[in-house]
């Protein structure tokens, strides 16, 4: 009976110091053991997660380290999660984004270039869109604006949609509209194809050129898939337009495949980027600050 007795206070002390020890461990983690060594990720068959995974093949400390595949919303809840409890985080971010001004983030340096550097979002279009809708054309091709205009766009369909914070910025920016549109006969409500990515970047430029083209007589729609898509989409003329791929490196793969079966309109906005990502509040700057998985 006395060794029984002994044997369950053996447990029970034996789970108590397992559970001092488990604490032990976590208050005394590092920065990568409180991260599992896992960096969040979007959408996979992205631009953004080829270049991720890049990333973690380059850096030698990240060869053993996870890139959780997700969706934009999902990211954003546990950057929203982590940093509400001022815990760490590291995940593929991007700007223009309304992220930049809700909370306080920067970018791990990059010294080997793996995610890039600054970029630029291009227009395509099909071949013969500029014979079919030359009127469409001309406004498509004048079409450009910078971060500042899109992250308004982002900014406010937070607070209701894309479509109605397109018409707003449309309608606080009539002078340039009025540029872009001007000696340009009005459309008879053809149609155009818009083809766009889920995010919200794509969604601010793709609903504001919609806004443009619908007020000047034509009957769009929008219609988000991958970049792989996309690209495929306007080269084999299942849609006319993009303002969506990110050059030249997020979607340099798929450019690369299609760039004979579309027309390259140049730059509608420069200035992007993207890459890892974390609150301010963390003490690591670099890619390669990051210690390896033991």
């Amino acid at each position: 009976m006395h060794f029984k007795k002994l044997g369950l206070f053996s447990v029970a002390l034996s789970g108590l110091l397992l559970a001092g020890c488990n604490n032990q461990d976590d208050s005394s983690a590092t920065i990568e053991e409180k991260l599992n060594y896992t960096i969040n990720g979007i959408e996979p068959g992205s631009g953004t997660m080829e270049l991720a995974n890049n990333a973690l093949q380059d850096y030698e400390n990240l060869n053993n380290w996870n890139l959780t595949e997700s969706s934009t919303a999902g990211m954003l809840g546990e950057l929203d999660k982590a940093y509400k409890n001022e815990e760490p985080i590291i995940f593929t971010g991007w700007n223009p984004h309304w992220m930049f001004a809700k909370y306080d983030l920067k970018y791990l340096e990059d010294p080997k270039k793996s995610l890039g550097e600054i970029e630029n979002i291009n227009t395509i279009v099909r071949k013969g869109f500029k014979e079919d809708l030359p009127n469409a054309y001309t406004i498509v091709d004048r079409f450009y604006w910078e971060p500042e205009d899109m992250e308004t766009v982002m900014t406010d369909a937070q607070d209701s949609n894309f479509e109605d914070a397109a018409n707003k910025w449309v309608e606080e920016n009539s002078d340039t509209i009025a540029e872009w549109t001007a000696g340009v006969e009005k459309g008879n409500g053809e149609k155009i194809s818009i083809i766009s990515t889920p995010w919200d970047t794509e969604d601010a430029s793709s609903h504001v050129i919609a806004a443009i083209l619908e007020q000047h007589g034509f009957d769009t729609g929008i219609t988000p898939v991958d970049p792989a898509i996309m690209f495929q989409a306007i080269s084999t003329g299942n849609g006319d337009i993009s303002l969506a791929p990110w050059l030249p490196i997020t979607h340099e793969s798929f450019y690369e495949k299609h760039k004979d079966d579309f027309i390259d309109l140049g730059e509608n906005l420069k200035g992007a980027r993207l890459g890892f990502v974390v609150p301010a509040y963390m003490d690591i700057d670099s890619i390669e600050d990051l210690a390896p998985k033991k």
